[in-house]
């Protein structure tokens, strides 16, 4: 096959592993800069424009789309799919996930556990916000946020009503989420790929920080998972859409509850913690996908 990858930075490890492992199993590999792209929307033969050349013909499409580029980057990957280059996650479900609220409320309706989550536009209604979840202590999250920034936690009512107050005096969408002590500050990263979970770790806050992303101190170590969070994990995956997903679980009183699916989720800290090769993983799926709609087409053709 040849494969593109949309990626703004070809050194970062997950891309170089993907590359890698595309490359171990005969595929050829291009890196494309998502931001360097610019399309032409034609009805009889959409193209996608690189560095002033057209783009060549793919038969799979990887996206690595970072949050800060979700719009345009889907923009970008939705007219690889007008072109026929199969994705290994389409734009819609990526878009579906990246909206925080939106993808709870998913979640909710296929009855996939969730810590209790409230959302409000007027400061007049903070109080009953706050008392609608649990109280204090509670977590705050800017709907916009990524690797744990914008997330707060506020340990009393009164500074919970000040955080909201000044977030949403930005202008700012937050949701408001019940604190789930007992989770110790951990979480679970379940890496889903179809509908199987093929590898699972831990990941554990620094001390004095209750944000578990790596990104943030944390780390992160092998973890056995249990049926049921094994299950709720693809369920949550299945509901996204997303043939490939991280997807991020907490350990409650009242069994695992989702905190979130992410559609591009790393490699390092997956793969070092488990030793598996997930990017090897992720392209036999993929030669899966792009076989499967190659005979598709051929038999739309036919008819």
């Amino acid at each position: 096959m040849h494969i593109a990858i949309l990626s703004r930075n070809s050194s970062l490890y997950s891309t170089r592993r993907l590359i890698e492992a595309a490359e171990q199993k005969g595929h050829s590999v291009r890196v494309i800069d998502t931001l360097r792209c610019y399309m032409n929307i034609a009805t009889h033969k959409p193209t996608i424009h690189y560095k002033g050349t057209d783009l060549e013909a793919f038969d799979a499409v990887i996206p690595r789309i970072g949050a800060s580029v979700t719009f345009y980057g889907c923009a970008v990957l939705r007219q690889f799919e007008m072109m026929g280059v199969c994705p290994l996650n389409e734009s819609v479900a990526i878009t579906r996930s990246r909206d925080k609220l939106r993808s709870l409320q998913l979640l909710s309706r296929k009855g996939i556990g969730l810590p209790v989550t409230g959302f409000a536009h007027s400061p007049d209604d903070i109080p009953d916000l706050i008392t609608m979840v649990g109280g204090a202590p509670m977590v705050i999250k800017l709907l916009e946020g990524t690797q744990g920034i914008g997330v707060v936690l506020a340990e009393t009512n009164k500074a919970a009503e000040s955080v909201i107050q000044a977030f949403m005096g930005l202008k700012a969408n937050i949701m408001v989420q019940e604190y789930i002590r007992e989770a110790g500050g951990a979480d679970i990263r379940c890496f889903v790929i179809g509908d199987k979970v093929v590898a699972a770790m831990k990941r554990q806050a620094a001390a004095g920080e209750f944000r578990s992303n790596l990104h943030r101190g944390g780390s992160a170590s092998l973890i056995k998972i249990t049926p049921e969070e094994r299950s709720t994990a693809v369920r949550a995956a299945r509901a996204m859409g997303l043939n490939v997903c991280g997807v991020d679980l907490l350990r409650s009183n009242h069994g695992p509850v989702v905190m979130e699916v992410n559609s591009s989720p790393g490699l390092e800290g997956i793969e070092n913690a488990t030793g598996k090769d997930i990017a090897g993983l992720i392209i036999s799926h993929l030669e899966k996908m792009a076989l499967s709609s190659a005979k598709s087409t051929r038999t739309l053709g036919k008819g």
